[in-house]
C-alpha cells in the first residue's frame, strides 16, 4: 500500500497534504497489521487499488460535501472505496436502500437500480469512511488500528483550508467527529445512521439532501444532482 502512495497513484492534491502521514509510526503500524492479516490468509476489503478511491474520485479542491461513513462493507464484491456505495450489479445493502428511500421522500428522486455513487463523488461529494479497510465477514474488525487518525487528518485539512462545506454525520460514530469541524464556517448535519436498526429513529425525514443543496445555493455553489445517470 505504501507503493500505492509513493508511486503517485494517490490523487495529487491529497498526496500533497497526506504524504507525511504515511511515514508516521501509526501508519507504519497499520501497514504491518494489514500485511500480517493478509499473510495469515484473511481476506481484506476493498482491494488495495480501491482503498483510497474516495480521495481519488474527489480532489481536495473539488470537495463541497462530506458524507462520513464508518467502515467498508464486509461482503464479497461490495466495498469499492466509497462509503455506502457498491458497484453496479451488486445487490443494494440495506443502509443504501434506506438512503434511497429518504432521497425519494426528500427530493423526489426515484431509487436507482444500482448502488454506485460515483456520480455523487464526481460532483464534489467526498464519500469517506472513518476506517478504510475491513476483514471479510467481520464488521469493524479494523477499528482502532490507525485508520481513524488518518481520516481525522483528512477532516482537519478540509475544515481548516476550505470554507462553506457541508459535513453529513449519520450515526454516533460519524457524529463523534463533529469536534473536528468548525460549525461557524461549515454546515454540520446530524441524523441517526441509515441502517435498518436506526433509520426510523430520525434518519427518515431528516431532509439532508435538500438541506445540502439549499446551503450550496446559498453559498454560490451549484446544487448536487442526486439523480443517477441512466
Amino acid at each position: 500500500m505504501k507503493d500505492f502512495v509513493t508511486n503517485s497513484l494517490l490523487e495529487k492534491s491529497w498526496k500533497f497534504r497526506l504524504l507525511p502521514e504515511f511515514y508516521k509510526p501509526y501508519m507504519q503500524n497499520l501497514f504491518e497489521f494489514l500485511q500480517a492479516e493478509k499473510s495469515a490468509g484473511k481476506v481484506i476489503y476493498p482491494p488495495d487499488s480501491e482503498i483510497f478511491y474516495a480521495l481519488n474520485a474527489c480532489p481536495f479542491e473539488d470537495v463541497r460535501v462530506v458524507i462520513l461513513g464508518q467502515d467498508p462493507y464486509h461482503g464479497a464484491g461490495q466495498a469499492h472505496g466509497l462509503c455506502f456505495s457498491v458497484r453496479r450489479g451488486v445487490a443494494l445493502p440495506p443502509s443504501l436502500k434506506n438512503i434511497y428511500k429518504e432521497l425519494q421522500s426528500d427530493c423526489g428522486v426515484a431509487p436507482a437500480l444500482d448502488g454506485d455513487l460515483t456520480s455523487w463523488a464526481n460532483q464534489g461529494v467526498l464519500l469517506l469512511n472513518t476506517v478504510l479497510t475491513v476483514e471479510s465477514g467481520k464488521p469493524e474488525s479494523h477499528r482502532g488500528e490507525g485508520w481513524e487518525q488518518f481520516t481525522d487528518r483528512i477532516l482537519e485539512a478540509l475544515n481548516s483550508e476550505r470554507e462553506g462545506l457541508v459535513f453529513v454525520l449519520w450515526g454516533s460514530n460519524a457524529q463523534s467527529k463533529a469536534g473536528l469541524i468548525d460549525g461557524h464556517r461549515h454546515l454540520i448535519l446530524k441524523a441517526p445512521h441509515p441502517s435498518p436498526l436506526s433509520a426510523y429513529r430520525g434518519f427518515f425525514g431528516c431532509g439532508h439532501f435538500s438541506k445540502i443543496n439549499a446551503w450550496l445555493k446559498g453559498h454560490g455553489s451549484q446544487p448536487i444532482v442526486w439523480s443517477f445517470p441512466k
